[in-house]
């Protein structure tokens, strides 16, 4: 059911890597807008703001208009973590280097809107100099998942899957840590390693559930921190998800997914404040994952009528259509959608030049790309 997208061969490359790490930027400068558009609610006037600015297709990506946000430079911050320790033989170097990268990152933040519970937990972290803080009831938001995608591009293979889930475990509840926050960072790094193994798309969301919730938790005991307050938030996030799944007809991953027809912008919006928390689709750590999730599968599924044969550059514009210009936390869901969408791609073919060439971090962003996939080639 799925159409145009690339062989698997061709999403383990360089060229790949740095297409997820540049077209994640993308989506995030492109649906933060300074702030402007993230904190817009309503999908249809973005809409009609960006056929103001000559259409989806000429939009030019770049300062100052077009800043990337926190997203950005946190999802930055894991790669350079990751690149810096992820072969160390003992993975609390990797822990405490992601602790220490999210907090430098914490400098670069004026005019990028942090979170508020990333910035105080980067304040904890800054004092006990370590990478562990304290539950936090209020730690279920999406700043766990919009940073972690790259931890899925270096364990992405079956067999790493214990250290997928531990890194995403830890990177995510360092500063959210609350199974709805730690364990939207799971997703976004295991959708990831799903889109290098090849998985079809319409088996990811119930993978998540099979496989990679049931890793966490083990993981979350071993571990042994917090454990009555895990247990007593953990069914949240699988429940959430598969309410969504059993909506798409995905439960049990076959699909193909079904979209009520129609669904545009106005029909996005109140399916996506549906499945929020608080009304703000795709501010959560269960939600924005899934949201991206959803956003992949209209543009690239054959049953989302017009998915599918159209090729890659009509793909990307309905991706952004339904990840980016929506009335929700629309910079994090387009930060991780689009980090995965150059993956599934295998580059940067049918993206206009003027979504990429002149992003902010531009040749940093593209330099993390080749260099995490060096990383992902050794371990």
């Amino acid at each position: 059911t799925m159409t145009s997208l690339a062989s698997v061969g061709s999403r383990r490359t360089a060229q790949a890597y740095s297409a997820a790490m540049l077209l994640s930027a993308c989506g995030d400068a492109m649906g933060y807008k300074n702030g402007e558009w993230e904190f817009c609610f309503d999908g249809s006037r973005l809409h009609a703001a960006v056929e103001r600015m000559g259409g989806l297709n000429n939009l030019n990506i770049t300062l100052p208009h077009f800043r990337v946000s926190d997203d950005t430079v946190m999802h930055m911050a894991t790669a350079k973590a990751l690149i810096a320790k992820a072969t160390a033989p003992d993975e609390e170097q990797l822990y405490l280097q992601l602790a220490r990268e999210y907090c430098d990152c914490m400098n670069y933040m004026a005019g990028r809107s942090p979170g508020d519970c990333t910035s105080f937990s980067c304040n904890d972290l800054i004092d006990t100099g370590g990478y562990k803080i304290e539950f936090n009831d209020r730690g279920g938001g999406c700043g766990g998942a919009m940073r972690s995608m790259c931890i899925g591009m270096v364990f992405w293979q079956p067999h790493q899957l214990k250290r997928l889930v531990s890194t995403a475990v830890e990177a995510g509840r360092m500063t959210h840590n609350h199974p709805t926050g730690y364990l939207g960072s799971l997703a976004s790094a295991y959708f990831a390693s799903l889109a290098l193994q090849g998985q079809p798309l319409e088996k990811w969301g119930a993978e998540l559930l099979q496989t990679a919730l049931p890793a966490a938790w083990k993981y979350v005991e071993e571990t042994g921190r917090d454990l009555a307050e895990n247990k007593r938030h953990w069914p949240y996030f699988s429940t959430a998800w598969a309410n969504y799944l059993r909506q798409r007809g995905l439960l049990d991953g076959r699909g193909p997914a079904q979209f009520k027809q129609p669904y545009g912008p106005a029909e996005r919006d109140a399916f996506y404040k549906s499945l929020s928390y608080s009304g703000w689709g795709g501010a959560s750590g269960h939600d924005a994952p899934m949201i991206a999730y959803d956003a992949l599968l209209f543009a690239c599924s054959a049953g989302s009528s017009g998915g599918g044969d159209e090729g890659s550059g009509e793909q990307w514009l309905r991706l952004c259509e339904a990840a980016v210009l929506h009335g929700g936390d629309n910079d994090s869901t387009g930060a991780i959608a689009c980090c995965l969408y150059g993956l599934l791609n295998g580059g940067l073919e049918g993206v206009p030049d003027g979504h990429h060439s002149g992003l902010e971090f531009r040749s940093e962003l593209a330099s993390l790309g080749e260099q995490l996939h060096q990383v992902s080639e050794q371990l």
